[in-house]
């Protein structure tokens, strides 16, 4: 998708329009008949009117103008209404005026459009032309619509669409280490940060134990996955460091997934790299002044004759030891060896993403991120505000040293999972004994994979979590 500025005439493009209760659209230009036309079909309580011009669609948006941030997602909502009328009219091109004076209307407008706009194609082989995305071009009509807006939203988007790509394909396609070639082909080519990838013999040298134990059970190596962003502008002397689960596809393992259909969606375990992927190749396709730092560990997870079993006691990256009561607690076992190789980077903070729990997913379902940590409240005030801004929101859980109790192994240093309360909270307590400095834990369980549309999250993969971790870049203060 690419957005641009336009600044002449728009006349013979489908338009979308912003405006507000008092619309005048005499400055739009229409003809007189046109312009009737339009005046009749607008409703006094309507806030989205969609007019056949016969050579063009207007589509009108009635801005309530507040200053709460639930309003940019309605208007992120309008522009997704507008996206099943592009694909069926085969618009290649719309154009989004305001009338309102507000360039913040515009953009979410234009995300939200663009955002609907997905559909994972690869596989289909009949009838592509009727299911092919065909919008391309978003044209912004705003003279407040400054260069660096276009640079932050062609990242952004593209970036989130990079993600569900990455999430909608099958393991047949992406095993762990396509998975690591894909970022470093991204990244290296055309983002323009550094990747280093670490394959199984280094990862042993590494003594990664969490990420080989799981891995056990495929044919298919792991691989870690380094991506490296420093611009010499930065704001940080520390790098802000992501962590992302890596988990291509999870069987449960030996303590296999019994409920029915629950393996279906699971190759969208990786959902957590991928958002971590997206925030840092938006991050410097945008070239944001912030050092990045992201850490992707990646295996699928299966029942295989070698494959590690609950009982087992694996010695971590950092020299600890985990009994391993369920091997479907995987996520959180590669996850801990890269949280321990974050001191490497001496970090400013971690942050790990990961569709961690069935805990998160039932407490919160797909409309937030659960989240928790020990960092400096300025850090999760920060990732709150983001989540309101992106509404990508944050449902913070607390993170009580008590809940640690329950994660106590008689036989080694913890246990891989608690009791049968507060499983995403233990989740993030057993993360956080990997490293000594600030952290917060992501579990995007609920919205990272969707059964059906919601606005302009579409259907299976959603990337979320790189608009979140964008706008916290964006917005980052040394």
């Amino acid at each position: 998708m690419n957005f641009f500025k336009k600044t002449d005439s728009v006349s013979d493009k489908n338009l979308i329009v912003i405006d507000s209760k008092n619309i005048d659209l005499k400055s739009l230009g229409l003809d007189g008949k046109s312009l009737a036309f339009v005046q009749k079909k607008i409703v006094a309580d309507e806030k989205q009117i969609l007019v056949n011009l016969y050579d063009k669609f207007l589509f009108i948006i009635i801005d309530e103008e507040s200053t709460d941030y639930k309003r940019n997602e309605t208007l992120r909502k309008a522009g997704a209404c507008f996206a099943a009328t592009a694909q069926s009219e085969k618009m290649d091109s719309v154009a989004i005026q305001g009338l309102n004076g507000r360039k913040d209307s515009i953009l979410a407008v234009a995300e939200g459009l663009a955002l609907a706009s997905y559909k994972f194609v690869k596989y289909f082989t009949k009838d592509l032309e009727k299911i092919t995305p065909v919008l391309k071009t978003i044209e912004l009509l705003d003279k407040d619509i400054e260069e660096t807006d276009l640079v932050e939203i062609n990242a952004v988007v593209n970036a989130t669409l990079l993600a569900r790509d990455m999430i909608n394909e099958p393991l047949s396609y992406l095993n762990a280490v396509q998975f690591a070639m894909d970022m470093k082909k991204l990244g290296d080519e055309d983002a323009g940060f550094k990747t280093k990838i670490l394959n199984k013999a280094k990862i042993e040298e590494l003594g990664m134990g969490g990420l080989l134990a799981v891995n056990k059970g495929s044919i298919d190596p792991p691989t870690f996955s380094i991506l490296s962003y420093s611009p010499e502008n930065a704001k940080n002397k520390k790098p802000i460091v992501l962590v992302g689960k890596g988990v291509v596809y999870d069987t449960g393992g030996l303590s296999l997934k019994s409920t029915p259909g629950s393996m279906d969606e699971m190759k969208s375990d990786m959902g957590g790299g991928a958002a971590v992927f997206g925030a840092i190749y938006a991050i410097a396709k945008a070239k944001l002044p912030v050092k990045v730092i992201a850490l992707i560990p990646a295996t699928d997870n299966r029942p295989d004759g070698n494959a590690y079993v609950p009982g087992d006691v694996v010695k971590m990256h950092n020299g600890m030891t985990v009994e391993v009561l369920n091997t479907d607690a995987e996520g959180r076992m590669l996850l801990a060896d890269a949280i321990s190789y974050a001191k490497e980077f001496d970090p400013e903070v971690i942050i790990d993403v990961a569709t961690l729990t069935g805990a998160a997913h039932a407490a919160v379902g797909t409309l937030g991120i659960v989240a928790m940590g020990n960092a400096d409240r300025k850090y999760m005030n920060a990732i709150i505000e983001s989540g309101q801004n992106t509404y990508e929101r944050i449902a913070e859980f607390p993170f009580w040293d008590e809940y640690f109790e329950m994660m106590k192994s008689d036989i080694a240093d913890m246990k891989n999972i608690g009791g049968k309360l507060a499983g995403a909270i233990t989740a993030g307590k057993f993360l956080e004994k990997f490293t000594d400095y600030p952290y917060i834990h992501l579990d995007i369980a609920g919205p990272a994979f969707l059964p059906s549309n919601e606005a302009y999250r579409t259907k299976g993969g959603t990337g979320v979590g790189v608009r979140l971790l964008f706008d916290f870049a964006k917005n980052y203060k040394a």
